[in-house]
Parts: structure tokens; C-alpha cells; sequence
């Protein structure tokens, strides 16, 4: 029941992820959920953010942020780490992954998305075909209803791990 949840891989944040060895797998797109996956839910692109889409592009990535919250907000952060954007996403439906991998051109096969939550993030990168990386959340500071969503969140990973656990990965 809860599988559809599972992410497939998980990170404790965006910046640890071994980009170069998933591009060695042949990776070439990673669309990135933006507030509490690179920054601080509503904080502006830091240096940190900057350099990283700065390795990925050096690496021949193709990159885009995909996100629920409006344009101004979107484009701000996008214009300072040079990726695209999609704002007003509708995660955790298909749709929005389905345009982002037209933006950078690539398909399910060789993209990854990279976000922290389960339940609009990490569903709706499975529901379209990509590989999901879960990070955990960098602030611990959230609107009501994704702190509702976070317990239940709880219950899903209690699961996943287990299972994990069983297969002798974790």
C-alpha cells in the first residue's frame, strides 16, 4: 500500500548526492523540488545553491527546478543558479515532470529529481518513470499543512525502512 510512496533512493540533503557517478550511469537531467530541498522554504538562492548548479552544468547536466509556489517566487531562485523553471507545478500530478524533462530534453530513463517530500515530490517523480531522491527537509520550519503532512510522511519511511532493512540496504 505504501510502496507507491517509497522513494527510491535517500540523501541526507541535495548537496551530498554523488552527481558524478550517477552521470557516469548515464544520467543527464535532474529536476529539483527548490524549498527545503536547496534552501530554506522562501529564502533566496544562497552560494552554496549556485555552485552546485554551477558543478552540475560543468558535469553536462541539464537542470530545472519544479515547484508548487507562484513564478516570482520560482524565478528568482532560477535566474540566480541559471536553471529553468516550472512554477504552479500541480505535484504531485504527472504533468509538471512531463514538461521539465521536455525542458531539458531528456525522458524518464535519464532523469532524476531530487526533493523532501513524499507525497507531492517523490509520488509524483515515481508516477511519471523517474528515479526519486528523498533528501531531508534543511529547515525545520513549515507551513501548517506540510507539517501535517510530515507525520504521516513518518509512517510511510517507518515502512520503507523496515523494508529496506529485510533487503539488507540500510
Amino acid at each position: 500500500m505504501f510502496r507507491r510512496f517509497f522513494p527510491d533512493n535517500e540523501a541526507d540533503n541535495a548537496y551530498d548526492i554523488d552527481y558524478e557517478g550517477l552521470y557516469r550511469q548515464g544520467y543527464r537531467g535532474i529536476i529539483f523540488d527548490i524549498d527545503n530541498t536547496l534552501v530554506p522554504h522562501g529564502a533566496p538562492a544562497d552560494d552554496r545553491a549556485a555552485a552546485l548548479f554551477a558543478r552540475l552544468k560543468e558535469l553536462g547536466y541539464r537542470t530545472c527546478a519544479l515547484s508548487n509556489n507562484k513564478e516570482p517566487r520560482v524565478k528568482s531562485f532560477c535566474d540566480r543558479v541559471g536553471a529553468r523553471y516550472i512554477f504552479k507545478a500541480g505535484k504531485p500530478g504527472r504533468g509538471g515532470y512531463e514538461r521539465a524533462m521536455a525542458l531539458t530534453e531528456t525522458s524518464p530513463a535519464n532523469t532524476l529529481f531530487v526533493g523532501d517530500q513524499l507525497f507531492t515530490d517523490v509520488w509524483g517523480a515515481k508516477r511519471a518513470g523517474i528515479v526519486t531522491w528523498l533528501v531531508r527537509p534543511i529547515h525545520p520550519k513549515e507551513e501548517i499543512q506540510i507539517v501535517l503532512k510530515r507525520k504521516l510522511e513518518r509512517i510511510v519511511l517507518y515502512f520503507y525502512h523496515r523494508e529496506e532493512k529485510r533487503r539488507g540496504r540500510k
